[in-house]
C-alpha cells in the first residue's frame, strides 16, 4: 500500500463510480429507445447506432434532445402499472370500483332481497326501498 497513496485510492473509487453511473445511463437510454412508441423502426435503429458507435456523444445528444420525453414516458408507464395493479386488486377483491357493486352485480343483491322478502324477513315496503336504492 505504500506505492498507492490514499488520494489515488479515492480517485480510483471516484472514476469507478462514474464508470458505473455511465453504464446505468447507457442502458437507460437504450431501454428508452426500445420502449418509445413514437419512434419508428429506422429512427430506433439510428439512435441505437449513434448510442453504440459514439457512446459518450450519442448518449449526451439523446439525453439533450429527448430527455424531457424520457421523463414523460416514465410517468406514463408508472401510471399504467398503477392502473393495472389497481384493476388486479379490484378483480381479486371482487369489486368493480371503490364503492361499486360486488362481483355478480345487482342481480345477486336483488336475488338476496327477493329471498328475504319470500322468507318474510323484510316487508314489501322495505323490499321496494332496498330495490330502489340498488337500482339507482
Amino acid at each position: 500500500m505504500d506505492n498507492y497513496p490514499l488520494l489515488n485510492l479515492f480517485w480510483t473509487m471516484l472514476w469507478f463510480f462514474v464508470w458505473i453511473m455511465w453504464l446505468f445511463l447507457l442502458f437507460r437510454v437504450i431501454s428508452d429507445i426500445f420502449r418509445d412508441d413514437d419512434l419508428g423502426g429506422w429512427a430506433k435503429a439510428g439512435w441505437l447506432l449513434v448510442a453504440l458507435l459514439l457512446p459518450y456523444l450519442g448518449v449526451l445528444v439523446y439525453v439533450i434532445v429527448r430527455g424531457k420525453s424520457m421523463g414523460k414516458r416514465d410517468i406514463k408507464q408508472a401510471q399504467e402499472r398503477d392502473a393495472a395493479f389497481k384493476a388486479y386488486v379490484r378483480e381479486a377483491a371482487g369489486t368493480s370500483g371503490a364503492n361499486g357493486p360486488r362481483k355478480g352485480g345487482h342481480v345477486d343483491d336483488l336475488a338476496k332481497l327477493a329471498e328475504l322478502k319470500d322468507r318474510g324477513a323484510i316487508t314489501d315496503e322495505e323490499y321496494q326501498r332496498a330495490k330502489t336504492k340498488l337500482l339507482v
